[in-house]
């Protein structure tokens, strides 16, 4: 019986998704059928696709920008979180909750969020042998994006944290948010400041907006120099890792994330674990 799953944003038609989990699929020796979905960006289409999508017999859904915090309050109201879901206030995987279905709940009810994005990131940056123990590391963005790696990064043992964003009052409000939401988050161990604003020397700089998908460039300050970069968008010739590949960093593009990230919502959905190194490795072959 085919298994049928999707991945929801806007822009959609870059997304490599369905090319990934039709290699898992082959890993795995299930069929599946994976789809990109465009959606307008308001909540109530997002609400209406995903209420669709399962009503009509879906397995799970993968969420991108700009909709992660939408899927977010989707499931807050309806079937529920992970605990990384929760603490980033995003979500990136949907499902549905059985336990809710076995008690009474209409299937629209028992919508499930997940956030899996910090974990493959963090796996990602493991095999690329970057090191997170005590790096010094900042990311730009606040966004749904940024929400969903923070934690993961913490407990990987980075040595302290700066989010920079285009309004840093927004960047406070998050570090806040999930300082409220995890005890592994402390507040005063992050630092704020605008994207223009940051400076000096990192080990690492994360990249969680998606002005890249657009061709824009970040406000970057020429005295702002890392050994690694790395940007979670993919597909396209990045300006954010041009500018430090200039500066002699180490670069990474958001691909090897999006392997991580995928097979951990493939295991959440068919119960099947992802060899992600031997799938990377097919999938290379293939493009």
């Amino acid at each position: 019986m085919t298994q049928h799953f999707i991945v929801i944003g806007n822009p959609i038609a870059h997304s490599k998704s369905p090319e990934i989990h039709a290699q898992f699929a082959l890993q795995a020796g299930i069929d599946i059928r994976y789809q990109r979905q465009y959606c307008p960006d308001d909540a109530a289409s997002f609400t209406a696709v995903i209420e669709a999508f399962f009503h009509g017999g879906g397995m799970g859904a993968n969420v991108t920008v700009p909709f992660k915090q939408v899927a977010y309050d989707c499931c807050a109201a309806r079937g529920g979180l992970s605990e990384h879901a929760k603490t980033a206030g995003a979500v990136n995987t949907l499902m549905i909750n059985e336990a809710l279905l076995q008690q009474g709940a209409s299937i629209k009810e028992a919508i499930y969020g997940d956030n899996t994005d910090g974990q493959g990131l963090v796996n990602h940056i493991t095999r690329l042998g970057w090191p997170l123990d005590g790096a010094r590391v900042a990311l730009i963005g606040a966004g749904g994006a940024a929400r969903g790696v923070i934690l993961p990064l913490i407990q990987a043992g980075i040595g302290s944290l700066t989010i920079a964003n285009r309004t840093v009052s927004k960047a406070v409000d998050l570090v806040n948010e999930l300082s409220a939401a995890s005890s592994v988050i402390a507040a005063q161990q992050i630092q704020t400041c605008a994207t223009k604003d940051l400076s000096g020397t990192f080990d690492m700089i994360i990249n969680a907006t998606s002005i890249g998908l657009s061709g824009d460039k970040l406000p970057l300050d020429d005295t702002l120099h890392c050994q690694y970069a790395y940007d979670m968008m993919y597909g396209r010739d990045l300006p954010f890792l041009q500018h430090f590949a200039a500066r002699d960093a180490q670069t990474s593009e958001g691909y090897g994330m999006l392997i991580g990230q995928a097979a951990l919502s493939f295991e959440r959905w068919t119960g099947h674990k992802i060899d992600v190194a031997k799938a990377t490795a097919a999938l290379s072959q293939n493009t």
